[in-house]
């Protein structure tokens, strides 16, 4: 579609449709939108004025809501896309190299002749390649395109960021040169495999998949090939609380070692077991062994893999709680989710930095707000970032106003569940 044609149609709200299923219906939320994604047609216009014609795409952060870092262990995770998102702006071509310029970072450029693996190549670019590589060596096809994205999924904020931009690149490539053959499932495993060999971060899958199937989802990794997702409708505002995140504004810079160490220490364990993943090792038989693994296993590893196994089947006893309605029974699980985080993963800060632990700060401030009602945990792969809370609506604007003060303006986010996860805008 022509440049000038598409922002005529969000002037007279032609998208508004497709824009309250993402985001929202309030009036504001729809203006902002509007402005938002006009104001990035621009800055794309600006940038390669050559290009008239153009597509736009989004794709959402996630939030985690049971099943803190058991993805890796091929366990189970409760989690949902948010109204938070990536947008690009693309138009396609046939020369063979991906452009894009995402809003506060220098552009990136990916030659799709030389798709292996670049020495000092990080950030974007080492993804765009990886996706690339990856299509390719599906049988897909690949080609050029120049893009610019912007994005209020905030980097390093615990919603996933790289899985969405991840989500987003390969919603751009299979949409447009595969007509969507590839589909959502197999886009997150694409993302996930750049993100393990091409930009070096060895992650689970939780994040890509959530960002790639969007909506509410229980997704069980037992077969990380063919994972068994189940879709919830779920509306917190409906059962009278909000979703909270709160970024409390911890750095992750030198944090690698302690997201590294997580599944390493807990793979350790199901070694003892001759297993390479926690989830096939039989529970009673871990706890039956603990003297002994203290032989082979510091006591963090041991302790890590008791968190994964309680953790693991919480998610699946949340997500029921969710199907039945209770949410008081939800409620009390999240509390006993913090709590194991907190006491056996051992992932509210770094022990490289005993003295910043914005999260137990925040959760602590939390507490004090919320009392008996609502719930909080940490949020995400943790040791810095965000905390999530469950906050009753007439208590949300002192909440918000709570996390405000300690960590800022505009700290704290209610967010909305996103129907939708990958996805071309259209009207």
């Amino acid at each position: 579609m022509q440049i000038q044609e598409i922002l005529m149609q969000l002037e007279q709200g032609c998208f508004d449709h497709t824009f309250k299923m993402l985001y929202g219906s309030a009036p504001e939320v729809l203006h902002t939108q509007r402005n938002r994604y006009s104001n990035a047609i621009l800055a794309f216009q600006k940038l390669y004025p050559e290009r008239t014609e153009v597509k736009i795409f989004s794709a959402p952060g996630r939030t985690e809501i049971g099943g803190n870092h058991t993805d890796h262990q091929h366990g189970c995770v409760l989690a949902a896309a948010v109204n938070l998102d990536v947008i690009a702006v693309v138009s396609f071509h046939d020369e063979q190299v991906i452009r894009v310029k995402s809003e506060g970072y220098p552009a990136d450029t990916v030659e799709l002749t030389d798709l292996s693996v670049q020495a000092g190549e990080a950030g974007s670019a080492s993804m765009i390649r990886g996706i690339a590589a990856k299509f390719t060596e599906m049988g897909a096809k690949i080609g050029g395109f120049d893009a610019y994205t912007t994005s209020d999924v905030l980097s390093g904020s615990g919603i996933s960021s790289s899985a969405a931009f991840e989500t987003l690149i390969g919603t751009i490539i299979d949409k447009y040169y595969n007509g969507s053959k590839a589909g959502a499932v197999e886009i997150a495993k694409i993302g996930q495999y750049a993100e393990n060999v091409y930009f070096g971060k060895k992650s689970g899958l939780m994040d890509q998949m959530v960002s790639s199937v969007g909506g509410f989802v229980f997704i069980d990794f037992c077969d990380t090939e063919q994972p068994l997702i189940e879709r919830y409708t779920f509306n917190f505002e409906d059962a009278g609380y909000c979703l909270c995140i709160t970024d409390t504004k911890g750095s992750h810079a030198d944090l690698t070692d302690d997201y590294v160490a997580v599944p390493k220490e807990m793979k350790d364990v199901a070694a003892y077991f001759g297993a390479e993943y926690l989830r096939t090792v039989d529970e009673e038989a871990f706890y039956a062994a603990i003297p002994q693994l203290r032989s082979t296993c510091n006591d963090r590893a041991i302790l890590r893999a008791a968190h994964f196994f309680a953790e693991n089947r919480r998610a699946g006893e949340e997500a029921k709680a969710l199907s039945d309605g209770d949410m008081d029974a939800f409620l009390s699980l999240v509390r006993q989710s913090g709590d194991s985080s907190a006491n056996l993963l051992q992932n509210l800060y770094s022990c490289r930095k005993p003295t910043e632990q914005a999260i137990p700060m925040g959760i602590l401030v939390s507490k004090c707000v919320l009392g008996d009602r609502g719930a909080v945990r940490v949020h995400g792969g943790g040791f810095a970032g965000t905390i999530q809370a469950f906050v009753p609506l007439d208590l949300a604007d002192r909440y918000r106003s709570a996390m405000d003060d300690l960590f800022g303006a505009g700290s704290c986010h209610k967010m909305r569940i996103r129907p939708a996860g990958g996805l071309e805008i259209t009207q």
